[in-house]
């Protein structure tokens, strides 16, 4: 049954659509007194072969609209502020550019060649039988370079925050933005925009699929592009979160007396797993109740104060790349020569060194033996999306860590904080469907009110 879309201009030229009547209900009158059914009619006025390929052209018109429009915002932004900027190296370095706009500009070039393919597949005659979807697909894996725009936008709101504080800084973004004839919204806004886009696609793309056929050509690909643009909103969230966790891990360390070495930080950026083991050493084959932390790459070792149980000491680690992990059964074990329950090996193929390890309960063994599966998954999938932290990020953790070390804390209470946040850690699984309002959430830095937040509402170009 095809439905009576009753479509009109509103006063901003957007579109309102009424879907209240079937069509095939309102007979029409033809020139001669003759009267036509609906279904005809819907092909008689340009409706093509059923409403949803009007409102399909529709979806894809704005999805062309707002990608030129932006395409437009980025450029002003790269040559506005980016080029006027790097005029004045009295007032800004590399590095504050860096931290300002991010790779604002590799993004724009990227863009720039996104929107030429949407344009190339772009029906100008029947624009409902456009294939767009392909699009997507082709540049899914580009798209990921958002994912370290969005995780620097804190550090933009907070070093444009400090600089605006001065003047002369107030007075040089203004010009900037009069000079290359932008809309009135301050530069933090503009910066908003690539966060705003990548959550859009998402969107736009599930639109586009409700008003597409089954039978279009383009279903399979819209459908595919719509998983896509969700994964790679879902890569972005997941690497925002371990870049949050950095400074965790940063200050959980801070809190390790007697650390020795380099830090977690140079080879790991998630915990796994942690919890309490025996650790069976050769050749007496002593015992030692100790605490382990299973991050990528490493499990760290460490001894409980015994009077001050909240106090951790640093024993040791051992690198999770050169091991295998061995299912031990219970009884008489040949290599230590004692009986062993609820047992497990680490064992080094290179130098054949092995570890031992008991826990207390059958259960606990195997969330262990599974936490060593997660971890090698999680180094592999790490290779596979290119994640890593930089070295600035690393340091910069580092350094924060430092100062809340220096802030006249206790360390015991630092201790106990970030050992019961590390205690409550499980291995993180990144949910298969968010409903679409979720797909991206940004951690904004807390800052004090301003004007960009009632000016916002001006983006139109980017408003749904």
């Amino acid at each position: 049954m095809i439905c009576l879309w009753l479509i009109t201009v509103t006063s901003n030229s957007g579109l309102r659509v009424n879907q209240d009547e079937p069509i095939e209900d309102y007979p029409l009158k033809l020139e001669d007194g003759r009267e036509e059914d609906g279904r005809n009619a819907a092909y008689r006025y340009g409706m093509g072969h059923t409403t949803k390929d009007q409102m399909r052209t529709n979806v894809i018109n704005e999805i062309l609209s707002t990608e030129r429009d932006y395409i437009k915002h980025l450029k002003d932004i790269c040559e506005g502020y980016i080029k006027q900027c790097r005029k004045r190296a009295d007032m800004f370095t590399e590095e504050q550019l860096k931290t300002i706009f991010g790779n604002i500009e590799d993004i724009y070039k990227c863009q720039k060649k996104f929107v030429k393919a949407l344009e190339k597949k772009f029906n100008k005659d029947c624009p409902h039988l456009s294939e767009i979807g392909s699009c997507f697909l082709e540049y899914q894996n580009e798209f990921q370079i958002y994912s370290e725009y969005c995780n620097n936008h804190p550090n933009a709101c907070m070093e444009l925050s400090r600089l605006t504080k001065v003047n002369k800084y107030v007075y040089f973004f203004e010009a900037c933005r009069l000079l290359q004839k932008m809309i009135d919204i301050s530069l933090d806004g503009f910066l908003l925009t690539p966060v705003q886009k990548i959550c859009k696609y998402p969107l736009q793309l599930a639109e586009l699929l409700k008003y597409t056929n089954p039978q279009h050509r383009d279903f399979k690909d819209v459908e595919a592009a719509l998983n896509a643009m969700k994964n790679v909103a879902r890569l972005i969230n997941e690497r925002k979160r371990r870049l949050e966790n950095i400074d965790k891990i940063a200050q959980w360390q801070s809190s390790i007396e007697d650390w020795e070495g380099e830090d977690v930080l140079v080879k790991s950026s998630e915990l796994i797993y942690s919890g309490e083991l025996t650790k069976i050493s050769q050749p007496q084959a002593k015992s030692h109740q100790r605490m382990f932390f299973l991050f990528d790459h490493q499990l760290v070792c460490c001894k409980k104060d015994l009077l001050r149980r909240d106090i951790l000491y640093y024993k040791s680690r051992i690198n999770m790349d050169l091991m295998e992990i061995l299912d031990v059964e219970d009884g008489k074990d040949k290599d230590f020569n004692i009986t062993i329950k609820n047992a497990f090996k680490l064992h080094c193929q290179d130098t054949e060194e092995v570890h031992l390890f008991c826990a207390k309960k059958p259960e606990q063994k195997q969330r262990w033996l599974k936490a060593f599966e997660n971890e090698r998954k999680q180094v592999q999938l790490d290779q596979e999306t290119g994640f890593s932290i930089t070295e600035m990020q690393k340091k910069q953790a580092m350094l924060n860590a430092s100062k809340q070390n220096q802030s006249g804390k206790p360390k015991a209470v630092i201790t106990r904080t970030y050992y019961d946040f590390l205690m409550r850690q499980k291995h993180p699984t990144l949910p298969t469907n968010l409903p679409q309002q979720q797909v991206f959430m940004l951690a904004e830095p807390k800052r004090k009110p301003s004007n960009f937040w009632q000016n916002i509402s001006r983006l139109a170009p980017f408003r749904k």
